[in-house]
């Protein structure tokens, strides 16, 4: 789900997350300390280096692991921006990021000062950096920079369409996690972003919280609701994917070759627009042949890597597929990509690279990008099983190869779930609007639809008629945040399922 920023180059997709390191200004990264953590304290809170004026930020320390409660314990990053209106102040409201991946700290830092306007000050807004994120404890792989790009992090297959080269890689992924990642990477788990929510809340003196939650972290949010339902006050889902117990992690990123089926045709019909004539970006004359543009140029990159501004570091297919994947989150980003093209197709020009295809993730962040998804579930380990899916995935969704239906590191993950994946239900108060477009690259709307299904008469769904990821104060339209703003604010929701056309 993952994630995420409305970005160019979104910090964290869903399942698969680019993992950020923090720019605010925040705790350093933290190993295990020997202190227990056996009840939340009250927070010392100091002021932020960056973000918007008076947003602070404090140290949350929290159980390695809480059937230890006396045993050593992690820290985690946390920041607030309070009210700007406090006779207006209503409560808290918790941001929970996306990915797994994404930084809490970091989203507050952006959106905080627009959140605050939209929501015209009822609410103290606050967010953290899960486990392993931007300012709090991290822990690492050991893991050589090649298996640390983007492009190597995510299975994609080989021109031919072998998987060969990604179970290798995957196993010996597995291997150096096992070996120098410990009992920290072992925590990195969505139970346990579960319960440190609710220390948090503790630490914050609240006796109920509200919360934004977006992408992965709409899965997060309705765990939360569920295990504490009489601490949740008003919930906000933001692009949810399918939370079905079975499908959680590998089903999410199976699910993101749907939505990039779904959302490419916007893409498709800007990159045909005759005004795209005058900036030089138009690809095609019709819609319908971006699609085999791409594809062939994919296949003939795959073929003949080109070169590119960076010596060493060549544009090939899966280059091209990963940065297309990329862009389809945010219309903003389709100028770039677009741009990207044009400079391959012209033998003058020297394409430039966007920095996730030339610069390996920081192994701490290479390490969350697995771990998580690896801890929570066991996933397949029949190799023969993938090297099918993959072959029928490349046939039905040609735009992402296979690389969603493709073998990971968690086949091979050497440590048992400590927890039994969560199944949602309708149980609890009827406090959640759900917020979704209609054509998501990463939590495609059939997804979203199991999420609305699952949670029954406790929710509300708002379909907006747009295309990207993250919909509430970014992708969306003013029909959608307007729905939002006045849930937030007021506490009421649409009597019924409701669509937003502008």
């Amino acid at each position: 789900m993952a994630t995420h920023r409305n970005s160019a180059r979104p910090a964290a997709l869903l399942a698969t997350a680019l993992a950020v390191t923090l720019t605010a200004a925040v705790t350093p990264s933290a190993q295990a300390t020997a202190g227990p953590a056996r009840t939340a304290r009250a927070l010392e809170w100091r002021p932020c280096t960056g973000g918007p004026a008076g947003q602070e930020c404090a140290d949350l320390p929290v159980p390695l692991d809480y059937a230890r409660p006396d045993g050593p314990a992690l820290t985690l990053a946390v920041s607030r921006l309070r009210t700007d209106r406090p006779g207006a102040r209503r409560g808290t409201l918790m941001v929970i990021p996306g990915g797994p991946g994404s930084s809490g700290v970091q989203r507050l830092t952006q959106k905080g000062a627009a959140l605050r306007e939209a929501t015209e000050g009822r609410y103290d807004l606050v967010s953290l950096d899960p486990r392993g994120v931007g300012g709090s404890t991290k822990a690492g792989c050991g893991l050589a920079e090649d298996d640390r790009m983007l492009t190597a992090l995510r299975s994609w297959p080989a021109a031919d369409g072998s998987i060969d080269e990604n179970l290798a890689r995957s196993r010996r992924t597995a291997e150096a996690c096992a070996r120098n990642g410990g009992e920290v990477l072992r925590s990195f788990t969505s139970a346990n972003q579960v319960r440190d929510l609710d220390r948090f809340r503790q630490a914050l003196g609240e006796r109920k919280v509200s919360a934004w939650g977006v992408s992965y972290g709409t899965y997060i949010g309705a765990q939360y609701a569920q295990a504490h339902p009489g601490r949740v006050d008003r919930l906000v889902l933001d692009s949810s994917g399918d939370p079905d117990p079975a499908r959680v992690e590998r089903g999410w990123l199976a699910n993101m070759a749907r939505g990039a089926a779904d959302r490419f045709p916007d893409f498709a019909a800007w990159a045909s627009d005759p005004a795209r004539e005058a900036d030089g970006l138009r690809l095609a004359e019709r819609p319908e042949d971006v699609g085999p543009l791409l594809l062939d140029l994919a296949a003939r990159l795959d073929r003949t890597p080109g070169e590119s501004s960076v010596p060493g570091a060549p544009l090939t297919g899966n280059g091209l597929r990963q940065t297309l994947q990329n862009a389809l989150y945010s219309d903003s980003a389709f100028a770039g990509f677009a741009a990207l093209v044009r400079s391959v197709e012209d033998p003058a020009a020297v394409p430039v690279l966007p920095p996730e295809l030339v610069h390996p993730l920081p192994d701490q962040d290479a390490a969350l990008m697995v771990s998580v998804i690896c801890n929570d579930v066991r996933w397949p380990a029949d190799t023969g099983a993938y090297r099918e899916e993959v072959a029928a995935d490349r046939e039905r969704y040609p735009l992402t190869a296979g690389m969603p239906a493709n073998i990971t590191p968690c086949s091979f993950w050497q440590n048992p779930p400590a927890d039994e994946p969560a199944t949602l239900t309708d149980d609890g108060p009827s406090n959640v609007l759900m917020i979704q477009s209609l054509r998501d690259p990463a939590t495609p709307y059939s997804g979203a639809l199991k999420m609305r299904a699952a949670l029954g008469a406790k929710a509300r769904l708002v379909t907006v008629e747009h295309g990207g990821h993250g919909m509430y104060l970014g992708n969306g339209n003013a029909c959608g945040d307007r729905t939002v703003n006045t849930f937030l604010t007021t506490g009421r929701r649409p009597a019924r399922d409701t669509y937003c056309a502008d």
